[in-house]
C-alpha cells in the first residue's frame, strides 16, 4: 500500500508540473496572439478590398492592356504553397491545413500529380514533416521553410516576387496557397486560395454592360497594371502568412487552455484516489494495532 501511495504522489507531482507548463504556454501564446491578431485585423480589410479591385480590373480590361498574372492557361505544372507553423502543441491546427492541401491536390491536380508535375512549397516546418513521411510522388521545395523566423513584409514580398517571376516565366501554370484563416482566438480553419493566375470576377453576359466597372487609369492603363498588380499580389501573399501566424497562436492558446483544464480534472481524480488509499492504509494499521492489543490481552 505504501508503494501505491508513493506512486500516486509522484503522478500528482508530475501532473502539477505539466499543468504549470501548459499555463505558462497559454499565457505566452495569449501575449503573442494579441500582436498577431492586431496585425491581421488591421491588414485584412485593406488587402481584401485591393484583391476585389484587382479581380474587377482584370475582368474589365479593354484594348491591348494586359498582364501575364491574369492569363489562365492549361495547367501542366502546378505549385501549391502550404503555410503551417514551425512548432506543434497547437491541437489539430497544422494537421487540418495539411489534410486540406492533400485534398486540394487530389481534387484539382490529380492528373498533374500522376505525371509528377506538382510541386509543394513549404512555409513552416510542420507541413514538410507531414508530407515527406507520406508522399514520395510530389516535388518539394523547402527554400523558404523558415520564413516565419523573421516575418516581415520585405521577406515575404521577396518570396512572392520570386514566385511571380516563375509563373511569368512558365515554370508554373498555377499557384495556390493553403493556409490557416484566422477568425478569432477559438476558431481557425484551413483555406485554399488561388493566387496565380488572378481569379477574375465572374460576370453574367446578360448584364455585363450594366455591371462593368468603369476605372480611370492615370497615367495609362498598361503602366499602372505593371505596378499595381505585383504590389497587390505581394500584399495578398503577406496576408496569408499573417493569417496563419495569428491562427497558430490562437490554436495553441486554446489547446494549452484545454490541456490545463484536463490536468485539473486529472488532479482531482488522483487526489481522490490518494485519499482513498491513505484512508485504507490508516484503517489497516488501526486494525493491526487493535488486533495486536487484543492478542496481548488474551
Amino acid at each position: 500500500m505504501a508503494g501505491g501511495l508513493k506512486e500516486v504522489r509522484e503522478r500528482i507531482k508530475s501532473v502539477i508540473n505539466t499543468q504549470q507548463i501548459t499555463k505558462a504556454m497559454k499565457m505566452v501564446s495569449a501575449a503573442k496572439l494579441r500582436k498577431a491578431q492586431n496585425a491581421i485585423t488591421q491588414m485584412r480589410p485593406y488587402a481584401d478590398r485591393l484583391n476585389r479591385m484587382l479581380s474587377n480590373i482584370l475582368s474589365n480590361l479593354d484594348g491591348d492592356a494586359n498582364t501575364s498574372f491574369g492569363k489562365a492557361r492549361d495547367v501542366k505544372n502546378a505549385l501549391v504553397v502550404v503555410v503551417t507553423s514551425n512548432r506543434g502543441l497547437a491541437g489539430a491546427f497544422n494537421t487540418n491545413i495539411n489534410k486540406e492541401a492533400v485534398a486540394h491536390i487530389n481534387l484539382r491536380y490529380a492528373e498533374q500529380r500522376r505525371n509528377g508535375n506538382v510541386t509543394v512549397l513549404f512555409i513552416g516546418k510542420k507541413g514538410y514533416d507531414y508530407f515527406r513521411r507520406r508522399f514520395s510522388d510530389l516535388k518539394y521545395n523547402t527554400d523558404h521553410i523558415t520564413l516565419f523566423d523573421n516575418l516581415i513584409y520585405d521577406n515575404s514580398s521577396a518570396v512572392a516576387r520570386k514566385l511571380m517571376d516563375e509563373f511569368s516565366g512558365g515554370k508554373y501554370d498555377a499557384i495556390d496557397i493553403v493556409y490557416g484563416h484566422f477568425r478569432n482566438a477559438a476558431t481557425q480553419y484551413p483555406t485554399v486560395e488561388p493566387w496565380l493566375p488572378v481569379p477574375k470576377t465572374p460576370v453574367n453576359p446578360a448584364v455585363k454592360k450594366k455591371t462593368k466597372a468603369d476605372y480611370i487609369f492615370e497615367p495609362d492603363q498598361q503602366g499602372l497594371l505593371e505596378t499595381l498588380v505585383p504590389s497587390i499580389l505581394q500584399l495578398q501573399f503577406h496576408k496569408t502568412l499573417l493569417d496563419t501566424h495569428a491562427s497558430e497562436h490562437g490554436a495553441r492558446m486554446t489547446a494549452m487552455d484545454k490541456a490545463t483544464e484536463n490536468a485539473e480534472e486529472m488532479l482531482k481524480t488522483l487526489k481522490i484516489s490518494y485519499n482513498k488509499a491513505r484512508q485504507e492504509s490508516i484503517t489497516k494499521e488501526l486494525l493491526e494495532i487493535v488486533g495486536g492489543a487484543a492478542a496481548l490481552e488474551g
